[in-house]
């Protein structure tokens, strides 16, 4: 028998103020269905907790206790983790529900406005863009010697409504409340369903920085006591199951965790049989997960042991990558974000740095976003000029500290 559409992800609410809402997910299995339904979850502004992972290689069973925004739309959540499971079919053949495995590409909107600057601007937009589902690919702000801004996004949307007249009004209408008097001109265009937001850019970082900044910042965070390596225990055991390398991980917790082990696990085509999150004293985790290989097999291959380890400490360490450099006379924030072999970034990435920026109380000249390969994978890179005015008043490492916090969830 199948199961019916509404039964494929289930949301109970807390028993009481405080509690975790719980997320049921009970469909067919694919490789890389962990990441998806947790970058979705994490879209939403949502942490999770607590979390489970059963299946037999055909069918899975996964429930997440995940805590968050208080205006969360769960119906809206719901269909969204719904679109990502793998179609499911019923013992007579008919599809009780269906979600294309190959999707066509979505179209590619450009909006653009014009409008006098003031602090936090890119981050009222860019919030207001992401309570309406669009997704921004490609940004590019300017400001002007007498005052006035102009923002480029390029946008997606989950909706796949941006077409429609009421989709594109509702959205100006939205953008004009936050806006408000210093709106100047606001417009959305199609661009295209071929329009290529994940190119590579070609001039967009330095080799300098590639080479002197980003590969070389991990070991200098941890020197500074922003990490701690002892932060992050991996082990793995081809003992205790017959089947299965277990994976044993004790680290901090943060924000998108989960994502950032199951997403590694995805990019290495690795399959979880089970697992489970379980939280511990003082902000830490404790995560078990039985694994294997796409071909069924353990892991016994002593490289392909220690590569895994490598990658998940890294993952765990930094899942983003922080900077503050010179740029000339002038301020830069550099933030990497690993990129999935899927195409996908981390959600929201663009949304935190420009909440941090506006707590500090610091201006962005400029803003851009490019996608980059750093060593051997690809990265998506957010370069902000920071507007100094007479002066920057606030430290580069607070600058730094303060941005990574907000990423990682501990602020």
């Amino acid at each position: 028998m199948g199961i019916l559409h509404d039964d494929v992800v289930l949301i109970r609410p807390p028993e009481k103020e405080g509690d975790p809402t719980v997320i049921t997910v009970n469909c067919p299995d694919k490789t890389g269905l962990g990441c998806d339904l947790c970058r979705i979850i994490l879209f939403f502004g949502l942490s999770i907790v607590k979390g489970d992972v059963s299946t037999d290689g055909k069918w899975c069973y996964i429930v997440f206790w995940v805590v968050g925004k208080q205006k969360t739309r769960w119906s809206l959540l719901k269909k969204r983790l719904v679109g990502v499971c793998p179609s499911c079919f019923s013992a007579s053949g008919i599809s009780y529900y269906c979600s294309d495995m190959q999707p066509k590409p979505s179209d590619v909107f450009l909006l653009q406005f014009c409008c006098q600057d003031r602090k936090g601007l890119l981050h009222d937009v860019t919030e207001v863009l992401c309570d309406l589902e669009l997704t921004i690919h490609k940004v590019k702000v300017s400001t002007t010697p007498d005052g006035k801004v102009m923002d480029l996004f390029f946008i997606t949307d989950n909706r796949e409504l941006l077409h429609t007249k009421k989709r594109k009004d509702d959205t100006i209408e939205e953008l004009a409340n936050i806006l408000k008097d210093t709106i100047i001109t606001i417009d959305i265009e199609l661009v295209g369903p071929d329009f290529p937001v994940c190119s590579q850019a070609s001039s967009f970082l330095p080799p300098e920085i590639t080479e002197n900044v980003f590969e070389s910042e991990l070991p200098v965070l941890v020197q500074t006591g922003t990490l701690r390596s002892d932060y992050v225990s991996v082990t793995m055991d081809n003992m205790l199951s017959p089947a299965h390398t277990l994976v044993q991980i004790m680290c901090q917790d943060h924000k998108g965790l989960l994502y950032d082990i199951m997403r590694t696990f995805k990019d290495y085509n690795i399959k979880i049989s089970y697992g489970r999150l379980s939280p511990k004293p003082k902000g830490r985790c404790e995560i078990d997960l039985f694994i294997m290989q796409a071909d069924g097999k353990k892991i016994v291959d002593s490289h392909k042991q220690d590569s895994l380890s490598s990658r998940l400490r890294m993952e765990l360490l930094q899942p983003l990558r922080v900077a503050v450099v010179s740029r000339g006379p002038d301020t830069e924030l550099l933030v990497a974000n690993p990129v999935e072999l899927s195409g996908k970034g981390r959600p929201l990435v663009i949304y935190d740095i420009t909440l941090a920026l506006k707590m500090l109380h610091i201006c962005i000249f400029s803003a851009e976003i490019g996608r980059h390969v750093i060593g051997d994978r690809e990265w998506e890179v957010y370069r902000i000029l920071l507007d100094e005015g007479e002066g920057l008043s606030v430290p580069r490492n607070k600058i730094e500290e303060r941005v990574w916090k907000m990423l990682m969830g501990w602020e």
